[in-house]
């Protein structure tokens, strides 16, 4: 079996993929709706928020408001933080086990 790097979470340590399962689902929760309802990538802004023709349409801007998530900037590129569906989609497809087996040349996670 090949070592695996572990780095320290508040509770515990963890491999890296477990990592960066962490920081894509923190990256995630940007976009998906919170216990309210609202979206934080729309900060305030209603029409984004209620409007039935847009709220489920997702804008990936390229800067975040620090402190509530509101994206700032550009956000007709899809830039870097359209990289978030993929990281969800990885990391709904199979475990690190299971992708550093498809790194070595087996079938691919689901």
């Amino acid at each position: 079996m090949t070592p695996q790097f572990r780095m320290a979470l508040p509770e515990e340590y963890v491999t890296l993929f477990e990592v960066a399962k962490e920081i894509a689902g923190r990256l995630s929760r940007i976009f998906l709706r919170d216990e309210s309802g609202m979206r934080p990538v729309y900060g305030r802004t209603k029409k984004f928020q209620e409007d039935p023709y847009r709220k489920d349409y997702i804008l990936f801007c390229e800067y975040f408001q620090g402190d509530n998530g509101a994206g700032l900037g550009a956000s007709h590129q899809t830039g870097w933080t359209g990289l978030i569906a993929r990281t969800l989609d990885l990391f709904a497809r199979g475990s690190g086990a299971e992708w550093l087996e498809f790194g070595r040349g087996n079938s691919r996670p689901r």
